[in-house]
């Protein structure tokens, strides 16, 4: 399932020791799942009860030891064992549950920041797979919010299918009628810029983490910003061309990342 929804996830995650790489495959799996929830609209008015419902079956699986859902049954297992903080997965579920909503719109910087924050949850629970210090875990959730936040400027076309607009500012019409205004353009440049001030916050994680991890975070971090780069490029027209990278564009970033 990795391989196939986040490619660059699973390179990064191929960077680590090969004994830790199923404890972060569970937790990608149970994250992923819950995002699958609440992006299925074939389940009507039932997401936030289905959410609610793997995060108790989570909950019920740590308290008995034990899950019979093989994703669920695996971080029950892997998160005791590495010290991984999984009370703090609520967090990544009240951005899921968010989601739920027919039509999402994020009205202030602040409100999408909470929305990210609550994602980059992600970042300390897997800390201890990285063997990350103190430090190294702020970073961490800083560059997940780097990350999500690209993917959300990539991504402005297929939220707005799906009823959603994450990105304040982004004005129905333009979105509807497929145009690239000049304020459209703006609340992009901007949000771009915001997006490198985070990567360049983060930058110091290449020395704070353990050697072995470097490798992956310098793949995320190098296919991403090249995601920005095509932004740019296309001088902030996330809506009719598209800011996706071709599969070789990725893998080049990755390879430059890794010789640097």
């Amino acid at each position: 399932m990795q391989l196939r929804h986040d490619p660059t996830y699973f390179a990064a995650t191929a960077c680590l020791p090969a004994e830790r790489r199923p404890a972060l495959y569970a937790l990608y799996g149970y994250v992923r799942g819950a995002d699958e929830i609440a992006d299925n609209v074939g389940l009507n008015g039932q997401r936030r009860a289905a959410l609610d419902a793997w995060q108790r079956e989570l909950e019920e699986g740590l308290k008995r030891g034990y899950s019979l859902h093989p994703v669920i049954g695996a971080l029950v297992d892997a998160g005791p064992r590495y010290g991984m903080p999984l009370d703090l997965l609520p967090n990544y579920m009240e951005s899921m549950l968010a989601d739920c909503d027919d039509h999402v719109r994020m009205r202030s910087q602040e409100q999408l920041d909470h929305y990210m924050e609550g994602t980059a949850t992600v970042g300390s629970v897997a800390a201890p797979l990285l063997d990350a210090s103190d430090r190294a875990t702020v970073l961490l959730r800083v560059l997940g919010v780097a990350l999500q936040l690209t993917n959300f400027i990539r991504d402005v076309p297929i939220d707005w299918q799906m009823g959603r607009i994450y990105l304040p500012g982004l004005e129905e019409r333009d979105l509807g009628a497929q145009t690239a205004s000049a304020p459209l353009r703006d609340h992009i440049a901007h949000q771009v810029a915001r997006a490198r001030e985070l990567f360049a916050a983060s930058e110091a994680l290449g020395q704070l983490l353990p050697a072995p991890v470097r490798p992956g975070i310098k793949v995320a971090r190098a296919v991403y910003l090249k995601v920005l780069d095509r932004v740019e490029e296309n001088g902030y027209d996330v809506v009719t061309r598209s800011s996706r990278l071709r599969p070789w564009e990725a893998a080049q970033a990755s390879s430059w990342a890794l010789v640097s």
